[in-house]
């Protein structure tokens, strides 16, 4: 809740550490919010001239490389008995079922399935640490680890910095529509409200106008 209003109180170095450092644990396979993580620091690096989204691109994308690596090693050294450690702690997200459907999709697209991986959620903590347990030859899975880990952390930072910039510029844009649209409304409302009380006072019977000065 509030990442963003958060981030927004920290330097901005700060804000690099923490997108590559909660990426990286993501990817290593602790299930963090990584993807909320980086668009919140993209968005808010659309509306805050100290944030680089290319320096935040960057590092999302080394979080996001280095800990898939890192989840790699650790699956090959673990094996299986480290999934049913990680289904103990973290039963939600590394239960039977979504073990065996990473697994399925691993075993039908290969590399692949570290590739478009990181684009879903399930697949991005699992991708590192399955492609270990299931042995996958680690220069193949370092070109699927890397080619992905920067398209989606780098595309992600560029397509959501580049919405933030056209929204906050169309919502100026908006403000001073609506303002304007206010003040119209405001005056039609005002009129149509003159008008119908002169129309009542009109169609009123003689004994219930109000009296005049004269009379």
């Amino acid at each position: 809740m509030h990442v963003q209003e958060w981030l927004d109180t920290v330097p901005a170095a700060a804000v690099y550490a923490v997108v590559a450092l909660v990426i990286g644990l993501e990817s290593l396979g602790i299930p963090l919010p990584g993807e909320i993580i980086l668009v919140s620091a993209a968005l808010l690096s659309s509306q805050h001239g100290g944030i680089d989204p290319v320096i935040l691109g960057a590092c999302a994308s080394a979080g996001a490389v280095i800990g898939d690596s890192v989840g790699y090693a650790i699956g090959r050294k673990g094996g299986r008995p480290l999934l049913a450690w990680l289904a103990r702690k973290f039963p939600k997200h590394f239960s039977e079922g979504h073990v065996a459907t990473a697994e399925r999709s691993f075993q039908k697209w290969g590399v692949w399935a570290v590739f478009f991986g990181r684009f879903v959620a399930l697949l991005r903590i699992f991708a590192g640490p399955l492609a270990g347990v299931l042995r996958m030859p680690y220069w193949k899975f370092l070109i699927a680890n890397v080619l992905g880990g920067i398209v989606w952390a780098g595309g992600t930072t560029a397509v959501i910095y580049y919405v933030g910039v056209v929204a906050e510029s169309w919502l100026k844009r908006f403000s001073w529509l609506g303002l304007v649209v206010a003040v119209l409304i405001g005056i039609a409302s005002m009129l149509i409200v003159k008008r119908r009380a002169g129309r009542a006072q009109v169609e009123a019977p003689p004994e219930a106008r109000p009296a005049t000065a004269g009379e």
